[in-house]
């Protein structure tokens, strides 16, 4: 099943400054091969549930071996069933209407 996550991955106990651990995070997430979009607040990623949710076990194992004893995850996320969605397509159909 294809599925589109919104994924806000805070490392806890760290210091401050995070840039480092996200970095890391969307290396994680380019090597496993997936559609990425990151923004301010986050990364928006696309693809097969298995994959991303792999992708999103992966970034938590990375973070720790960094040296973070805690991690706080917000993940949002959709599923369709009657057609494929991108998240192109969702920024497009918002843009028309603008």
């Amino acid at each position: 099943m294809k599925v589109l996550i919104d994924l806000c991955i805070v490392p806890i106990g760290v210091g401050v400054s995070l840039s480092q651990y996200i970095a890391a995070c969307e290396k994680v997430i380019a090597a496993a091969g997936l559609k990425s979009s990151l923004h301010s607040y986050g990364t928006n990623i696309e693809g097969e549930w298995d994959a991303v949710f792999a992708a999103v076990k992966r970034c938590h194992e990375v973070v720790h071996e960094m040296g973070a004893p805690r991690i706080t995850t917000t993940i949002k996320l959709g599923t369709r069933t009657d057609r494929n969605q991108t998240m192109e397509d969702k920024l497009r159909s918002v843009q028309e209407k603008l």
